[in-house]
């Protein structure tokens, strides 16, 4: 059972929902993903303000290879200026969404101290939300439809916190009233894991998340991009988080593309 307040969702899924019995890789192999890991952030830092938008998509693409990660697309391109919304599983799917495409990050605060992850997601432009001010969500709505008005892609996690990837959340409403106000296309994206160990759910702390995906043997992600939501000007931002989130529940194939 999943409860949840108004600002700060919260997420019934647990390790109970990792049952474990995943095939792992050699400690060897676990040590060197780390280490190169670690060498790809930290060229990654140093080249990412000077390559900007191509820069984090191609280091979010090295972090994922050098952590074993196989990262599968599969819908149409995203074009410019899309507001991409999608399920929330683990710490890597802000790794998978830059490398698919150019994107902003809608992310809480926290994640900005966060290693490998905090770092590629400012070097994105992230857009921050400190959820012990929800008086600040108004601000950090009209900063994502600035952005896409300006022609930048801003992804979010409009459940507000990860579940386990069986278990979903409510999409909440607030930042789907960027994309009307910008007149933006709004794309639903589902994030897939091959396994449920890649969740970062309950207690679990990044550092062990990271050692346990690290460990794992063959993970792929995959994301499936459904058709674009096209929003008319006064919509209902309520009517559109449930279209959206009907939609990235759904394969890819069950749409046709939008024109």
């Amino acid at each position: 059972m999943t409860t949840s307040s108004l600002w700060r969702p919260v997420s019934g899924c647990g390790m109970h929902c990792v049952p474990g019995g995943d095939t792992t890789a050699r400690k060897l192999t676990t040590l060197v993903r780390m280490t190169g890991a670690a060498g790809v952030l930290l060229a990654g830092v140093l080249l990412v303000p000077l390559l900007r938008g191509t820069g984090v998509r191609t280091l979010a693409r090295l972090l994922l290879a050098a952590l074993g990660v196989r990262l599968r697309w599969r819908g149409p391109a995203v074009k410019p200026g899309s507001l991409l919304v999608a399920n929330h599983v683990s710490w890597l799917d802000v790794l998978a969404l830059l490398a698919v495409a150019p994107v902003r990050l809608v992310a809480k605060h926290e994640v900005g101290a966060w290693p490998l992850v905090g770092a590629v997601a400012k070097a994105s432009g992230a857009i921050f939300l400190n959820r012990e001010r929800p008086r600040q969500l108004p601000d950090a709505v009209a900063d994502v439809a600035a952005a896409l008005r300006s022609g930048r892609s801003v992804a979010v996690f409009p459940e507000g916190t990860t579940f386990c990837g069986a278990e979903r959340g409510r999409f909440r409403p607030a930042v789907f009233q960027a994309a009307i106000d910008a007149q933006a296309p709004v794309v639903p994206i589902t994030i897939r894991y091959d396994t449920p160990a890649a969740a970062f759910i309950g207690d679990d702390t990044l550092w062990s998340s990271v050692r346990r995906v690290v460990a794992l043997r063959g993970l792929t992600v995959t994301l499936v991009g459904s058709p674009a939501l096209r929003p008319e000007a006064g919509a209902d931002r309520r009517v559109l988080a449930r279209a959206a989130q009907a939609s990235s529940g759904l394969p890819a194939s069950s749409f046709s593309l939008a024109a």
